[in-house]
């Protein structure tokens, strides 16, 4: 149970043995192996980022050293910014510089393509990860994805692609790990790619999530032409056509979106024991500014990125140069206030001896762990509850009530805090 759903082993098979299938009943990608084909080679499992990721050996590899900051790793510079092309940055999930940066790059001859993903036409419920060669399909790629995206099964296009050719990669912080150990065998592939673009990630929500949201908005699966989950704005929200061309929007703060369904619920366990919400291994890192002083009578959002690298450097100030994007330094404190990185390196020592209590499996990562406190015990010790019941279809029921009871004991607290 370790498996990321990443796609990597997919596209790095020589003897096309694997693929991926979505298992119903936990709403993830799962590998199934075609034993007929298998030689034994054991290319999967090392370049699998699920059950290892040596952080210390790749952070040599990659940047050198071993990063001074254990909260955000190896970095040049942190900015704030978003894309000058207003249309970019309204329809993206935060600033539009992902979009931008990935449209300049092509533009300026940096890259050849890049690995992204969108949402199915045919089945607009499943992504689908891509080449994207031109700007129209980069843009078409924009917007986050809250479902799990198997985005190296792409890789393969890739490895396939004309010689020379260079590439742009854009994933989730187990895409990237997957990708840097398959670079460490295969040597084309790190040729290849010019650019590892990491999306922060607090976890991936599984399908279910959505599921759930559409039986609670009563809308069938089969009636959706079209799902967007983030955009019009910041910080936007899902976007719903219908087949009789109704939009129905839920907005990203809503109680029946984020609040309860996406953030609350419907972790894959795999993601409940990552220690990279930041993509440490990525060229540069981009996320949502949550910044209150940034977040006030905002209605297009701004991106926090975490420079690592002196390509990611160059193309940041080259964009800037041009007027594509604009650019703030800040210092790091303005990464942490953001992301809240802290509290997810410290919790999850916790929830590694809770699993191993139950004799769950657990990733090595060479990588020395902040100590857990009490309070970080109690809170794997609930969340799991939380996770491992409430997800579950014949608990849905008791998600409202959960809400409830929330919102009660917020109102309470609140009410105690202005009394004292």
């Amino acid at each position: 149970e370790l498996c990321t759903g990443c796609g990597t082993c997919i596209a790095l098979c020589p003897k096309e043995a694997i693929k991926l299938t979505i298992d119903e009943k936990k709403g993830i990608y799962i590998p199934e192996l075609d034993e007929k084909k298998c030689d034994n080679c054991g290319i999967c499992y090392k370049v699998c980022p699920g059950h290892e990721v040596n952080f210390k050996k790749l952070n040599f590899e990659i940047f050198g050293k071993e990063p001074e900051d254990v909260l955000i790793g190896n970095y040049l510079n942190c900015y704030i910014g978003y894309a000058t092309d207003y249309e970019i940055r309204y329809n993206s999930a935060s600033g539009g510089l992902v979009t931008q940066l990935l449209i300049f790059a092509l533009e300026e001859g940096i890259i050849d393509g890049a690995l992204v993903t969108r949402m199915k036409k045919d089945n607009p419920l499943e992504p689908e990860p891509f080449i994207a060669r031109t700007k129209e399909e980069v843009i078409e790629a924009s917007k986050s994805k809250y479902c799990p995206v198997p985005a190296n099964v792409a890789l393969k296009e890739i490895l396939e692609s004309k010689e020379g050719e260079k590439f742009a990669v854009v994933g989730l912080p187990c895409h990237i790990h997957g990708i840097r150990k398959s670079e460490q065998i295969n040597k084309k592939l790190k040729e290849k790619i010019v650019l590892h673009i990491g999306i922060v990630c607090n976890h991936t929500p599984t399908f279910l999530a959505t599921e759930f949201l559409l039986k609670k908005m009563k809308i069938k699966k089969e009636d959706i032409t079209k799902l967007e989950y983030r955009g019009k704005g910041w910080p936007g929200g899902i976007n719903i056509t219908t087949k009789n061309n109704v939009e129905i929007f839920i907005p990203y703060f809503s109680s029946n979106y984020w609040g309860i369904v996406f953030n609350s619920f419907f972790f894959p366990m795999r993601c409940t024991l990552c220690n990279d919400k930041i993509c440490e291994l990525s060229d540069v890192s981009f996320a949502d500014a949550w910044i209150p002083d940034l977040m006030k009578d905002n209605n297009v959002g701004i991106s926090l990125i975490i420079s690592r690298s002196e390509i990611s450097e160059e193309v940041l100030k080259k964009a800037n140069l041009k007027e594509k994007i604009k650019l703030k330094k800040v210092d790091e404190n303005v990464v942490m206030q953001s992301q809240s990185l802290y509290a997810v390196k410290k919790r999850l020592k916790a929830r590694i001896k809770i699993l191993r209590i139950f004799g769950k499996k657990i990733p090595v990562y060479h990588q020395d762990l902040l100590n857990s406190s009490l309070a970080d015990y109690l809170h794997a010790i609930s969340f799991y509850l939380r996770v491992c019941f409430l997800s579950k279809r014949y608990f849905w029921s008791f998600i409202d009530l959960y809400r409830f009871l929330l919102e009660k004991a917020s109102y309470y607290k609140s009410k105690l805090l202005k009394e004292k």
